[in-house]
């Protein structure tokens, strides 16, 4: 038996309308090149912008050089932070002031 399942969806949602904002506190040396926020890998020796994006319209994010991917901030922030995806949404819900389960 399980319990409510967290309502990544709405907390994706709502990351998606603070992304820039999220993007600035997590990837603090980078910048907005187009639609594309475009910064150094925090969890690797990179050396400079360039090879890790994060598409701000769309959440969808990517590290060509090592291939590491996602599609939305819940993904990022487990990535960035060494989390579980849910324990990266429980972290957003609360940064954002959202609900974790759905209604």
């Amino acid at each position: 038996m399980s319990g409510p399942r967290l309502d990544f969806d709405g907390i994706n949602r709502a990351a998606m309308s603070a992304l820039p904002a999220l993007l600035g506190r997590w990837l603090p040396d980078g910048r907005r090149f187009g639609a594309e926020w475009v910064a150094r890998n925090p969890t690797r020796a990179d050396r400079r912008a360039g090879s890790f994006r994060v598409n701000i319209a769309t959440g969808k994010w990517s590290d060509f050089a090592t291939g590491d991917a996602g599609g939305d901030p819940v993904s990022l922030a487990a990535y960035l932070h060494s989390l579980s995806q849910a324990d990266a949404a429980r972290s957003l819900a609360g940064a954002l002031g959202v609900e974790e389960y759905p209604r």
